[in-house]
């Protein structure tokens, strides 16, 4: 049930976004300016697909002032799909850049290995230390067998 009313929700507000849309006979008399333009870039995506739909629909409205209507309709458009940030945008490295990316994989490539010489480093001295617990612990041992045989006779 609350899907439904979602979806209901949502048609009511695409249908009242194309009451604003591109193609509306009001401009005929005073052409669109900068912020309809604005709007009408804001609304792009919901006046696209009503427009697949119903032909009385347009994205773009033809009776504009110009230049100021095509910057507000860009502006609008870039603030639905996100504009040109640098991450989205192409990016290419400068020499400096390329020169840092290749220092900073050399000095992980030396962290790497030196922590993993630390850890079999480790690795030997717990086994050292094993290998001289089992030392020390037949050499108690015979000391003591030799404790008894020397205390025996």
């Amino acid at each position: 049930m609350k899907r439904v009313l979602f979806v209901l929700f949502m048609l009511g507000i695409a249908f009242t976004l194309t009451g604003c849309a591109a193609g509306n006979p009001r401009f005929t008399d005073a052409p669109a300016g900068f912020w309809v333009g604005l709007w009408h870039g804001l609304i792009c995506p919901f006046t696209f697909i009503i427009s697949l739909f119903k032909d009385s629909v347009h994205i773009y409205e033809i009776h504009n002032t110009g230049h100021l209507y095509d910057l507000g309709f860009v502006l609008g458009v870039a603030g639905v799909f996100g504009g040109s940030s640098s991450s989205g945008a192409c990016h290419f490295k400068s020499k400096d850049e390329k020169e840092w990316d290749e220092i900073s994989d050399k000095v992980e490539k030396k962290v790497r290995k030196g922590i993993k010489e630390w850890l079999d480093e480790t690795e030997q001295a717990d086994a050292k230390e094993k290998a001289w617990d089992e030392i020390g612990r037949k050499v108690e041992e015979k000391i003591k067998r030799e404790l008894r045989n020397w205390a025996d006779s």
